[in-house]
């Protein structure tokens, strides 16, 4: 018996066999390897949907056919609230309302009725100060705030640029962070203005 012969060929057998062993093994390793990649995409997609858009709820009062509570898709504006509300009655007075502003979630959005004819003229300038109730902060305009005591032009355009920067006002409380209005003043305006 020749024994390297044999030794020989089994070397060379177990040679293959492990060969073969190993070529298996990295196969079902790179399978395995490659499922993970699969899963890791459908993973990567799952984070890359769109979540659900976030709803606002806010409270739609005044001259709209249906006053209530509404919920809306986050970036929804006023418009979209009065729309939601049934739209506006026949008394709405819309210029008095930014349509165009964006709505904060617990926001109120109040649509003013039009004042009433007044029978004689020379009453007009009271008229125009209140013409039916507090301004509203969320759709004022620089001259309306004006007129409000103790805000001038310069504290008047502080709060139009604050709601531009930060929506629209949620509360007359919100009015303390405009700088020139303090609590005394604050107190003042709080039966004078709405938001």
């Amino acid at each position: 018996m020749d024994l390297s012969a044999l030794s020989r060929g089994r070397a060379i057998a177990g040679a293959f066999l492990l060969i073969a062993a190993l070529f298996l093994a990295g196969r079902y390793l790179a399978g395995a390897g490659s499922a993970k990649e699969v899963a890791r995409p459908a993973a990567a997609a799952g984070e890359l949907r769109a979540e659900p858009r976030a709803r606002l709820v806010v409270h739609v009062v005044g001259a709209v056919r249906r006053p209530g509570l509404y919920r809306l898709a986050d970036g929804a504006r006023i418009a979209d609230a009065v729309r939601r509300a049934g739209g506006a009655t026949r008394r709405a007075d819309l210029s008095l309302v930014n349509l165009a502003a964006p709505i904060a979630d617990g926001s109120q959005v109040v649509v003013p009725r039009r004042a009433p004819q007044a029978a004689s003229g020379s009453d007009e300038g009271a008229d125009a100060a209140a013409p039916g109730g507090p301004i509203h902060l969320n759709t004022a305009t620089v001259e309306q705030l004006d007129e409000l005591p103790g805000v001038g032009p310069v504290t008047a355009q502080k709060i139009i640029d604050y709601r531009e920067q930060h929506g629209a006002f949620s509360s007359v409380d919100d009015l303390d962070a405009i700088p020139g209005i303090g609590p005394a003043r604050l107190e003042q305006l709080r039966e004078l203005v709405a938001p």
